[in-house]
């Protein structure tokens, strides 16, 4: 089955048409940088730039920096305030002529890692974290996702988790990796005590030098790094779209 995946990040907007069977891309990501806080429309006319570049005329799967439920948008973290309230679903669909399914971004990651990657075959409690612009959080037990956690905003010290141990915290702040590891461990003892997962599954950009950090870690917990990189939003946000193939053919 192949659908149109696209993960909105918070510095950038990426997709790619994927075979769902498989977990494999069919063409090559296609990205747009986002450095500024996309309207509503201005986020929409990108999304279907990208259905655009792939020809597109089929279902789509949308990972969004959010907690969404029935495709409207509830919260805006590290997202243009207008969002709160506004139908990305129905936005998205108007503006590409697809049916268009949206989920919460780190909750499209984790079921492609829970499907095809480091969360294949594992069953009790996993937490799979994203790392970048803020911390996504994805909480599955025995394979069954629990969505929109929004673990990310806990509170540590004061302030939401990801203002300190984010990859943009660790930027921002210009920290050493031993340094930002001490307070990513702080964030992730801190979620052991709350949930005792038996496996962490950590992914975003910084999965890729996991090896700088996840030594340093303190957690009981296994920790490992995700192996879908970057594309696990875009396959998981495919893989949740795969319900409007289903609907299009009960409707026939």
């Amino acid at each position: 089955m192949e659908i149109l995946g696209i993960d909105i990040g918070g510095s950038a907007i990426k997709g790619a048409p994927v075979d769902t069977e498989t977990g494999n891309l069919l063409a090559s990501r296609f990205r747009i940088a986002t450095p500024e806080m996309l309207k509503p429309k201005e986020m929409a006319q990108i999304v279907e730039q990208i259905a655009k570049n792939f020809g597109w005329d089929g279902p789509i799967g949308c990972g969004f920096p959010s907690v969404v439920r029935g495709g409207v948008v509830y919260t805006a973290a590290n997202i243009h305030k207008k969002w709160v309230g506004a139908n990305a679903q129905q936005l998205f669909s108007a503006a590409t002529d697809c049916p268009v399914l949206v989920l919460n971004d780190a909750d499209a990651a984790g079921m492609a890692e829970m499907a095809f990657g480091a969360g294949r075959g594992q069953t009790g409690a996993v937490i799979i974290i994203t790392i970048g612009t803020g911390l996504g959080v994805a909480l599955f037990t025995n394979g069954q996702l629990f969505p929109n956690v929004e673990l990310g905003h806990i509170q540590m010290d004061g302030k939401d988790a990801e203002w300190r141990a984010s990859d943009a915290a660790r930027k921002r702040d210009k920290l050493s990796w031993k340094a930002w590891a001490k307070r990513f461990d702080a964030y992730l003892n801190y979620l052991e005590k709350l949930f005792w997962p038996d496996l962490f599954i950590l992914g975003g950009g910084v999965s890729k030098v996991a090896d700088k950090f996840i030594p340093l870690l303190t957690v009981q917990a296994q920790v490992v790094p995700a192996k879908l990189l970057n594309e696990a939003g875009i396959i998981g946000a495919a893989m949740a779209a795969r319900s409007l193939m289903r609907q299009d053919r009960g409707d026939r």
